[in-house]
């Protein structure tokens, strides 16, 4: 089985699915992916991506803003409000982003410094962004104790030296499908180093679909590529791959483990 820990349901274009979200869902599980954790952007949002998964025991939530939508300041009672309703079980996405907006640098601090202290408020991890900003997010981090909850970096594509430190601090690393792209050398490289108990697996679904997908909206099942990418990279089967992303999906977020 696999886990896609990262993907926006609520961004997809669903006139490519028969219009109904039931159909992305049921490709996921024909494919075996059989958890998804649907991550927010925006507070506003975040209703009306709660109502439209509500049917579906096997789908997640995270809430909050991401660092491209933040033109003003995150309202942290509003977040709490929001991160305390079922099914929620992470803080995010959040982070910073001075590769896209190096203009709103301020807010994104701003906001980043508040998602984490709701993060340990509620006790919940964090799901972090972070592009060309390598320092001041782990500074971030150190600087807010979010050792106490950690999280996941998500669809990674930064330095093996700024995994390490994350990874000393308690969080996760998630490859996306840049790491099948012939450009992500480096991320390859990164990816060999992860240790196996600290990688997870995710499309960011509608966005970066990976080989051999390239040119097509994304969508869950197509995790299992990531994981068939990974698997050679790291020298081991898909088989291992699912079971031990899957197992550090669980780890981080038991709530998420399957009745039986």
């Amino acid at each position: 089985m696999f886990i896609d820990s990262h993907c926006h349901l609520d961004r997809l274009k669903l006139e490519d699915f028969g219009n109904n979200l039931d159909n992305v869902v049921n490709a996921a599980l024909a494919e075996k992916v059989n958890t998804l954790l649907c991550v927010s952007v925006t507070l506003q949002d975040f209703p009306a991506m709660a109502e439209a998964t509500a049917k579906y025991d096997n789908v997640w939530l995270t809430c909050g803003a991401h660092p491209l939508n933040q033109a003003d300041e995150i309202d942290p009672a509003l977040l709490t409000n929001l991160a305390t309703q079922p099914r929620v079980v992470a803080i995010g996405e959040t982070g910073l982003d001075y590769f896209y907006a190096p203009e709103t640098k301020q807010v994104q601090l701003d906001s980043f410094r508040k998602h984490i202290r709701v993060a340990n408020q509620l006790k919940k991890p964090l799901i972090i962004h972070t592009r060309g900003a390598q320092e001041d997010t782990l500074a971030m981090l150190r600087a807010e104790q979010a050792e106490n909850v950690g999280g996941i970096l998500h669809c990674f594509t930064e330095s093996w030296q700024m995994a390490e430190q994350a990874i000393a601090m308690g969080f996760y690393i998630s490859f996306s499908g840049i790491v099948t792209f012939k450009n992500a050398t480096d991320l390859r490289e990164v990816a060999k180093k992860v240790p196996s108990d600290r990688f997870l697996i995710e499309t960011d679904a509608p966005y970066l679909a990976p080989v051999p997908h390239r040119g097509k909206q994304n969508q869950p099942a197509y995790v299992v590529e990531v994981a068939k990418h990974l698997a050679s990279i790291r020298g081991t089967s898909v088989a291992e791959i699912a079971r031990q992303s899957s197992e550090n999906f669980h780890r981080l977020f038991p709530e998420t483990i399957p009745v039986k």
